[in-house]
């Protein structure tokens, strides 16, 4: 009997998150989308960064982001390690009936070149390979030189599995042969109910969950010491936490857009060693 209650309590805190995150993913009470003042923070917040971006890649020096760049943390690049920081600030996450999140992450991948990157990212017939099983389809839209509009469903599983289909602005540019970089918006996300079933169709706005609003991405890499160093930083809006759920979703909310930056720099660094 006493171990039946202590697998009970071990038990509990997991149950206690799995009904939590229940109650966040049908809350009636959730935003269908975000504020005009969430939207107004987040466009100003992404405002801000691409101005930093502008000066970043306007020069060899600082190309990538200096903080992750030091000798130390090279090293560590070099031995395989990819390096993951939270950007997002401690003032300002929490939007007017959102959240915001900012990650970056670096990686190495030795004998890789630019143009093995900007070939990996534009074959996009490829995602369903080479991000799987998160990119389930994915295709270009139009093209015009190095700016194309590009369509992806994407599923995330954590406790509950969602299926959304995105589509994204995307430019690339370079200042010179060894120095790259790419930024992605969404454009349309819409949530997908029974995906791949003949009862799939997209969710209505008024129905929608709010796991993902809005979400930026950008690459930035330079091919030198061998190898190509790749950084991502991406940044997303989300609805926020009902009140009193912080405790068992909080975590859980923040760790989805660290997971899916991670997974996407480990599939590229895999896909570039193949």
């Amino acid at each position: 009997m006493q171990i039946k209650r202590q697998r009970l309590y071990r038990a509990m805190p997991a149950f206690c998150v799995a009904l939590g995150f229940l109650v966040y993913a049908t809350d009636p009470c959730a935003a269908i989308e975000p504020s005009p003042a969430a939207d107004a923070a987040f466009n100003s917040y992404i405002s801000a960064l691409e101005s930093r971006f502008q000066t970043q890649h306007s020069s060899r020096n600082g190309f990538l982001a200096p903080a992750s760049m030091n000798m130390q943390a090279e090293a560590r690049l070099h031995k395989g390690e990819l390096i993951v920081e939270r950007l997002t600030p401690s003032q300002g996450s929490e939007l007017p009936g959102a959240l915001l999140h900012h990650w970056r992450g670096t990686a190495f991948v030795p004998g890789a070149t630019t143009a093995d990157f900007e070939h990996l990212m534009k074959d996009f017939n490829s995602y369903p390979q080479k991000f799987t099983p998160e990119v389930l389809q994915a295709k270009v839209l139009s093209r015009n030189g190095d700016h194309l509009q590009a369509s992806m469903r994407v599923k995330q599983t954590h406790i509950l599995t969602v299926v959304m289909d995105t589509t994204y602005d995307i430019a690339y540019g370079r200042l010179d042969a060894q120095h790259g970089y790419s930024t992605s918006r969404t454009t349309r996300i819409a949530e997908i109910e029974a995906a791949g079933k003949s009862a799939e169709h997209a969710l209505d706005g008024n129905v929608q969950h709010g796991y993902l609003w809005n979400l930026n991405v950008y690459w930035s890499y330079e091919e030198r010491d061998g190898g190509l160093y790749m950084q991502i930083e991406t940044v997303s809006l989300t609805r926020d936490i009902p009140f009193g759920l912080s405790w068992a979703v909080g975590p859980f909310v923040q760790s989805v857009p660290r997971d899916s930056l991670t997974f996407t720099l480990q599939s590229a660094s895999n896909a570039l060693r193949r």
